[in-house]
């Protein structure tokens, strides 16, 4: 048995998923002419109350195009120092969009709006880069799964307003943060300009994601999402997993919670854990003893078909997900116990 907890990427499609990918109609997507997608798209603009929505290959992809779409080269984009467009985008904040990141010294991947208001409020000269966009990620994926303060959203809202500011989230795992949280996709969509949402992490499909914005954005990241290559033909089969993902996925997300919070318990009695981030999600980060170190321990554990990854800085990461089993937890926490 393989316990793989490198990331909730690592899923595979359930028998039902599987079933309903089978029994998608489909068409060329290229020319909007896929049903599936196009019903997709339209329910989950519904969901967050926005005017539209676009089937993506890939989160990142989705986040670079909000970027293109809302910036021009030698603008500035401020994010937190955590933030996955800045830390494992490779660079695509440059490459594509020509822009640089203002990184903000915030809080496990969370700034607060007195920390953006000066940079974001300074007045535009020659020398110097115009800011353009604050970049919002809920939950952190650097930061251990965190979830940020809804209110603290709002707040940097108001200075992207005053500033004449695009606002865009990351909302890789944002399905995590509204079960965690309580909260819903409509609060969301009433606050950011863009929205990003994937469906491959924990909501368990084999792939895409979704950007969400107005009629006008999405029509710009058709062209840009054509351009990066992102054109695909008979994506409904795609489409229609993460469909079944989001009907039938998303309540289930705080099992997954619920064990990460579950093994951060027992790490709290091992005498070689030096330090383990708060858990609110599905992310777990801690650190071992330097006598040990993380690429030991994350070896000796492989040894165990126990698959951890490293975040550097001696991090170490475990993603709870859909096929990470009752059988797989007792087991890990088991090994946790007798290192």
């Amino acid at each position: 048995m393989i316990i793989d907890l490198i990331s909730d990427t690592v899923t595979k499609p359930t028998p039902a998923m599987l079933e309903a990918m089978l029994q998608a109609k489909v068409g060329d997507d290229v020319f909007k002419m896929d049903p599936t997608v196009n019903e997709l798209e339209k329910k989950v603009a519904k969901l967050f109350g926005m005017e539209d929505a676009l089937f993506f290959p890939s989160g990142t992809m989705a986040n670079q195009t909000a970027i293109k779409i809302q910036t021009q080269p030698g603008d500035l984009v401020i994010c937190d120092k955590y933030a996955h467009i800045y830390n494992y985008e490779s660079g695509g904040v440059a490459f594509n969009s020509g822009v640089t990141c203002k990184l903000v010294d915030g809080n496990r991947g969370m700034f607060t709006a007195q920390q953006i208001n000066e940079m974001a409020s300074a007045q535009p000269q020659i020398y110097l880069p115009y800011t353009k966009m604050i970049c919002i990620e809920n939950t952190t994926n650097k930061g251990g799964g965190a979830c940020w303060d809804f209110e603290e959203l709002k707040k940097i809202k108001k200075i992207a307003q005053k500033n004449n500011l695009n606002y865009h989230l990351d909302g890789a795992r944002l399905f995590n943060a509204l079960v965690a949280k309580k909260e819903s996709p409509k609060q969301y969509g009433q606050l950011f300009d863009t929205i990003s949402v994937c469906f491959s992490k924990g909501l368990g499909a084999p792939i895409g994601s979704m950007l969400l914005g107005s009629q006008k954005n999405i029509s710009r990241a058709l062209r840009i999402r054509k351009l990066l290559g992102g054109g695909m033909r008979q994506v409904g089969f795609l489409a229609a997993a993460a469909n079944y993902a989001i009907d039938n996925h998303v309540d289930r997300l705080a099992e997954d919670h619920k064990k990460a919070k579950e093994i951060a318990e027992v790490l709290k009695g091992c005498n070689f854990i030096t330090k383990i981030e708060p858990v609110e999600t599905n992310i777990l980060i801690f650190y071992v003893d330097d006598k040990i170190g993380a690429d030991n321990f994350i070896k000796t554990m492989a040894a165990k078909n126990i698959l951890l990854t490293p975040m550097g800085e001696g991090k170490i990461r475990i993603v709870t997900h859909l096929d990470y089993t009752d059988a797989m937890h007792e087991i890990l926490l088991k090994e946790f116990r007798n290192f």
